[in-house]
């Protein structure tokens, strides 16, 4: 399943919960007022942020189908709490945080074991890239390095790299030290730098 077909689906779902919770909200009281704002917040910016959570997931779990269960959860946790969010921090950061707790606590619970959608994770990396053919191709190949690397590497490089959060909202995202997701990211940069140079030798020596 395409990525776009995965947000779509999302997309529905999402939708679908928030005309529920809009059709039995209360418009009066101070107190309200300033949850509701938080919620518009959540709502206006949830359905953007799809392709991204979806992203986020498969890094985390490596299966499409796990990847859409923990989107949709992730949803309905966030409209659930909306009033949680603080009004202009980042949104991202926040439904990251979420998801990355309904994964863990997943496993924890379940004993879920990622699957081998690793290549999947790659697709969808370049199925949302906006770039010219040549770049495609650089980035397909790097992309595909990073796919190699261990799971907790590779979410906190795609965090800080790819989807721009600082160290210390990746950190939150991920529920461990600033100084664990830097040694992560520089363990993960060593290992690219070690698939490059052996890539260049190749082509050198061919």
């Amino acid at each position: 399943m395409r990525v776009s077909e995965n947000s779509s689906k999302t997309a529905l779902h999402t939708s679908a919960i928030i005309a529920r919770r809009n059709s039995g909200r209360s418009e009066t009281g101070h107190s309200k007022s300033v949850v509701r704002t938080a919620r518009e917040e959540v709502e206006a910016g949830l359905e953007g942020l799809l392709t991204r959570m979806w992203r986020f997931a498969m890094t985390r779990c490596g299966d499409q189908a796990t990847a859409d269960d923990l989107v949709q959860a992730t949803c309905t946790r966030a409209l659930e709490r909306a009033d949680q969010f603080t009004c202009g921090t980042r949104l991202d950061s926040w439904l990251f945080t979420i998801l990355n707790s309904i994964w863990l606590n997943t496993v924890r619970s379940q004993g879920v074991r990622r699957g081998n959608g690793l290549v999947d994770v790659a697709d969808a990396y370049l199925e949302s890239a906006d770039a010219d053919e040549d770049t495609r191709v650089q980035l397909a190949d790097t992309l595909r390095h990073i796919a190699d690397l261990p799971s907790s590497q590779r979410s906190a490089l795609l965090l800080v790299c790819v989807d721009g959060l600082s160290y210390r909202e990746a950190a939150q995202a991920l529920d461990v030290p600033v100084g664990t997701v830097m040694s992560r990211l520089a363990a993960a940069r060593g290992s690219l730098r070690e698939s490059n140079d052996r890539q260049s030798a190749s082509a050198l020596s061919d």
